[in-house]
């Protein structure tokens, strides 16, 4: 599945849709690691919360950020902070975002365009029945930078699940009355 232009990919803020309830971010779920990066510049800048700060990889494209989760895990949304006014030349510029059950199976799920990002890449991640994606890991992959940039600067990501609401799913009067087991 290719993304085109604002179809699956947005621009906003992933917190206020986190603290509403709506989504819950789960990157802390998950085992983190990266192709390479500078000394100094490593998984806890992409995971520290500060956009400020980030990931320099060190090496030859594609770069990769490994997410692998403990169990079978829901996403639906995969968000990326870069700056394009500030890195230039290493800011993103096509990512692929691949999943599966392990690094010997990964199927590309997504490859999207990136045109001089700044702020928050909101990219739905989703199966081809719109619903969210079961995985255990997902890659996400940077396969060139702008102005053909060697190296990559990611400032943040948050990976998003949704949140299950057990209340929506029973209707009739007589499961209702289970509805809250204390």
């Amino acid at each position: 599945m290719e993304g085109h232009g604002d179809e699956e990919v947005s621009s906003q803020d992933p917190l206020p849709l986190e603290r509403s309830g709506v989504v819950r971010e789960i990157g802390n779920q998950a085992v983190w690691s990266l192709s390479s990066c500078k000394p100094g510049f490593g998984v806890e800048r992409l995971r520290d919360n500060i956009i400020d700060t980030y990931w320099q990889s060190d090496g030859q494209l594609p770069h990769l950020v490994n997410v692998q989760f403990h169990r079978k895990t829901r996403i639906s949304a995969v968000y990326l902070y870069a700056d394009y006014k500030l890195d230039e030349s290493y800011t993103p510029s096509r990512i692929s975002l691949r999943t599966g059950s392990n690094f010997n199976d990964l199927q590309e799920l997504q490859n999207q365009e990136l045109f001089e990002p700044t702020g928050w890449t909101a990219i739905q991640v989703e199966s081809g029945k719109s619903r969210p994606v079961r995985i255990y890991m997902l890659q996400i992959a940077i396969v060139a930078n702008h102005q053909n940039g060697r190296d990559t600067h990611l400032r943040q990501i948050r990976i998003h699940a949704p949140v299950e609401n057990s209340k929506e799913k029973f209707t009739s009067i007589s499961f209702k009355k289970y509805d809250n087991i204390r």
